[in-house]
């Protein structure tokens, strides 16, 4: 539908609630938008109380569905999480009427002196999330997805976007691959998964800090997923012993506290790391898929970090040679015969 449309539709249903809410509608006016068909407005209000700022989602039925949002927040919100609050909701049209969390996300506000205390508030807040898990609540994080999730890297990156057919070789090597990268995510501790747990999708906030924004793909999966979100991020990159020291604090108080991670730092490193190389092989197919299905080029500058990050991963395991070998190729690469590293 144009999107003229939808904002003409979008500013009646404000104007239904603006009384309500005392929503001056005049200032309605873009917040911001995401990798998905969603798009977020602020509107202000004049009540001198919780709320004199709003976010409003804008979520196309035909593409969107809000009551994953709807529900997440809550289950989230049940957790003592800072996320936003659905305060008015019309899930036939799409739109949604949330509290707002700013406008400060962690990617502005990070930097060398900032984010111990940033970082440490999200390893907090991703404890408190994990010690809420529950099963049957959520969807599971399942094989099925997980290999669906890895084949968007053959699909759309290697084959769409850098215009590579790999041989049957490639092509075998990879899937087996792909069959030891799930064997190791499937035997990791299932937890409540945020999925896209980093920094332009955590607000700071001096309450409750951080905000937490963009769940509604919340999962059942894998506990060290979100970290790989956070400390692998492809917006922003740190230095492998900043990255080991957070993870360090992160692993000392989630043993504490009883989640049900390795006693030793090391597994859980190596656990860490194999999650991260699932994301990242997605992320790179994501990336490519955004800029030739949907257009949108502005995730094609991030594809170099990502790249860097699963080099990395796949330099370090001697069971991972395949994959190395397969990114020398994209690389142009020539190794001498045998050499791995």
């Amino acid at each position: 539908m144009n999107p003229d449309i939808r904002l003409s539709q979008l500013n009646s249903w404000l104007a239904t609630l603006a009384s309500k809410w005392s929503l001056t509608l005049e200032s309605l006016a873009p917040a911001s938008s995401d990798a998905s068909f969603r798009r977020y407005f602020r509107v202000t209000g004049t009540k001198n109380g919780a709320h004199q700022s709003f976010i409003v989602m804008d979520a196309p039925p035909a593409t969107e569905d809000t009551k994953p949002f709807i529900a997440i927040s809550e289950l989230f919100a049940q957790a003592k999480l800072n996320v936003p609050l659905v305060l008015e909701q019309d899930v036939e049209q799409g739109f949604l009427l949330l509290s707002d969390l700013g406008n400060e996300t962690y990617l502005s506000a990070l930097n060398p002196g900032s984010a111990p205390k940033l970082y440490g508030d999200a390893n907090a807040a991703l404890i408190q999330l994990q010690l809420a898990s529950k099963p049957g609540i959520l969807p599971e994080y399942d094989k099925e997805l997980l290999s669906r999730e890895l084949n968007l890297f053959s699909e759309w990156y290697v084959n769409k976007h850098l215009n590579l057919e790999l041989n049957s070789k490639q092509s075998a090597d990879l899937a087996h691959i792909f069959d030891l990268i799930l064997e190791n995510n499937l035997s990791q501790a299932q937890v409540y998964v945020h999925r896209d747990f980093h920094s332009r999708n955590l607000m700071v906030t001096r309450d409750n800090n951080p905000g937490i924004l963009d769940f509604q793909d919340a999962v059942y999966g894998p506990i060290t997923y979100d970290l790989a979100s956070l400390y692998r991020d492809a917006y922003i990159e740190w230095e492998e012993p900043e990255q080991m020291d957070w993870l360090i604090r992160y692993w000392d108080i989630a043993r504490k506290a009883g989640l049900p991670v390795p006693s030793e730092f090391g597994d859980f490193y190596r656990d860490f790391e194999w999650m991260g190389l699932q994301r990242h092989l997605k992320v790179l197919g994501i990336f490519a898929r955004l800029y030739h299905r949907d257009g949108k080029d502005g995730y094609l500058k991030d594809i170099p970090l990502v790249f860097k990050y699963t080099r990395k991963v796949a330099e370090r395991y001697i069971a991972l040679k395949p994959l190395l070998q397969l990114l020398d190729t994209i690389e142009g690469i020539d190794r001498p015969d045998g050499l791995t590293f």
